[in-house]
C-alpha cells in the first residue's frame, strides 16, 4: 500500500466514490443504468487522460461481479488478445454472463489487432470496454466501431477536482497522518488540465516534499515544486489535434494573438516546428488563397527556413508566418473551387474532351477532326478567345467564384469581360 502513488490508493471502488462523468454515471444515467441492470454492451470510452476511463471499467466489472480480463494495447498484440478469449470461452457456461475485456489505449491496437476481437465480440465471447484518448471514429476500425457504443468522458470541471483534493486530504491513509492545510487550489487545478491522476501527483509532490507534519499547500508552494509549468500539451495525444485545430481557425478568425497563444503553446510542449510549418502552408492555400496570392510563398519559404534553422530560432519565422497569415484577407474560393470540380467529376464520369481541345500528334488524329478549330488564344485581341473549353455535357459549370476581397474583385471583373455568360 505504502509504495502506492496516492492516484492509486485513490481509486474508487464504487460508483459512489466516482467523481466527475455525471452525463455518464449519474441516477438514471446510461452506464449507472447498465450496472443496475446488468446488461451491459460493448463500449468504448473515449476522453482524455486521467479522466476515469480504466477505474469505470473497473467499478462495472467488479458491481456486475463479472470475470475481468485486461489488456493494454501498447505491450499487447493479436497472441494475447486470442489467449484472453479463450480463457474466456472456456470459462463461459450456460446463462452465465458474459466476462469483460477491458482494453486501454485501444486506438494503439493495428487493424489486425482490431480483427482479432471481432468474432468475439459479435458472438458474445466478451464484452468489450475499450478506452482512448483518440477520436475512435478515427482509430478503430468500422466493423468493430459498429458493435460498440461510443461513450464520451469529459475532462473533469473545477469543482470535481476541489472535490478531489478535499477526499484525498481527508480520507487517504499517509496523507491524515500530517497536518495539511489547503489554502489555495487554483495552482494544483490550472496545472492539472482537468486529469484527476495528474492533480494527485501533484498534490503528494508538494506534500512530500515539505518536512515535518504541518504542511502548507497553496499557489507559490506548488508553482515552487514544480519548478516549471507542466503544460497540459501531449504531442502524441488528443490535445496535439486539439490545440493546432485552434490556432487554423484563430488564423482563419483574424486573431494573431490567439493564434500565437497556441503556437506558443505547442511551441513550449515541443512540437515539431516542421508540423506547424507545414500547417501553415496548407492554411496559406485553404484560408488566405486567391485574396493574398503571397501568403502562400510566405508559409512555404517558413517550411524552408524551419527546415534550415530548427528551433529555437524557428520560431522567429513561425511568428511572423503566423501574424502574417491571421492579418491577411481571407477567401477560400480555391478551396471551394476544386472541391466543387471533384464533386462533379464524380457525379458525371469521364466525359469525353471536346475535339478542338484534343492533341493530334499522328495523322490519323488529324482526320478524326482532333484539334480542328481550336482558337489559339494569344492570336487574339486581349489574348483572349470565346471559345468552349468545358465537355458539351457539364459546359454550365461555375466552380471559381471569386469573393468580396480586393485581389478577387479585380479577378471577378476580368471574368465578366471574358465570360459574360458565367459571370454576370
Amino acid at each position: 500500500m505504502e509504495n502506492k502513488p496516492l492516484a492509486e490508493r485513490m481509486r474508487p471502488k464504487s460508483l459512489d466514490d466516482y467523481i466527475g462523468q455525471k452525463h455518464l454515471v449519474g441516477e438514471g444515467k446510461v452506464l449507472r443504468k447498465m450496472i443496475e441492470s446488468g446488461v451491459v454492451s460493448s463500449f468504448i470510452l473515449w476522453g482524455p487522460p486521467g479522466v476515469g476511463k480504466t477505474t469505470l471499467a473497473t467499478i462495472m466489472a467488479e458491481q456486475l461481479k463479472r470475470p475481468f480480463y485486461a489488456l493494454s494495447a501498447v505491450n499487447s498484440g493479436v497472441k494475447e488478445v486470442r489467449e484472453v478469449i479463450q480463457k474466456a470461452e472456456s470459462q463461459r457456461f450456460f446463462n452465465t454472463p458474459n466476462p469483460i475485456l477491458f482494453i486501454d489505449e485501444i486506438h494503439r491496437f493495428s487493424k489486425s489487432q482490431q480483427d482479432s476481437l471481432l468474432a468475439a465480440v459479435e458472438k458474445g465471447t466478451v464484452t468489450l470496454i475499450g478506452a482512448t484518448t483518440e477520436n475512435p471514429s478515427f482509430e478503430v476500425i468500422s466493423p468493430l466501431l459498429s458493435r460498440c457504443q461510443v461513450y464520451v468522458l469529459k475532462a473533469l470541471e473545477k469543482a470535481d477536482l476541489e472535490e478531489l483534493v478535499d477526499k484525498a486530504v481527508g480520507k487517504d491513509f499517509y496523507l491524515k497522518e500530517k497536518q495539511i492545510t489547503v489554502r489555495e487550489k487554483e495552482a494544483l487545478i490550472s496545472f492539472s488540465g482537468g486529469d484527476a491522476r495528474k492533480l494527485l501527483n501533484i498534490l503528494e509532490l508538494v506534500v512530500n516534499a515539505q518536512s515535518g507534519t504541518e504542511v502548507v499547500v497553496d499557489n507559490e508552494t506548488v508553482r515552487k515544486e514544480l519548478q516549471e509549468n507542466p503544460l497540459m500539451y501531449d504531442k502524441d495525444g488528443e490535445q496535439h489535434y486539439d490545440i493546432i485545430s485552434a490556432m487554423i481557425k484563430s488564423v482563419r478568425g483574424s486573431d494573431p494573438n490567439a493564434a500565437l497563444y497556441y503556437m506558443a503553446r505547442m511551441l513550449t510542449g515541443g512540437e515539431d516546428p516542421k508540423f506547424i510549418a507545414r500547417r501553415l502552408v496548407i492554411l496559406a492555400a485553404e484560408d488566405i488563397g486567391l485574396a493574398n496570392p503571397n501568403a502562400l510563398l510566405m508559409a512555404n519559404a517558413c517550411f524552408d527556413v524551419v527546415h534550415k534553422v530548427g528551433m529555437p530560432e524557428a520560431r522567429i519565422p513561425l511568428s511572423e508566418c503566423l501574424i502574417y497569415l491571421a492579418t491577411s484577407p481571407k477567401s477560400n474560393s480555391a478551396y471551394l473551387a476544386i472541391d466543387a470540380a471533384m464533386q462533379l467529376v464524380k457525379e458525371s464520369g469521364n466525359v469525353a474532351v471536346p475535339l478542338h481541345l484534343r492533341n493530334a500528334p499522328t495523322q490519323l488524329m488529324k482526320q478524326l477532326n482532333y484539334g480542328k478549330e481550336y482558337k489559339y488564344a494569344h492570336d487574339f485581341p486581349g489574348n483572349f478567345a470565346d471559345q468552349e473549353y468545358l465537355p458539351e455535357e457539364v459546359k454550365s459549370a461555375v466552380f471559381y467564384k471569386p469573393q468580396a476581397n480586393a485581389q478577387e474583385v479585380k479577378i471577378l471583373e476580368r471574368l465578366k469581360v471574358w465570360w459574360k455568360k458565367k459571370y454576370k
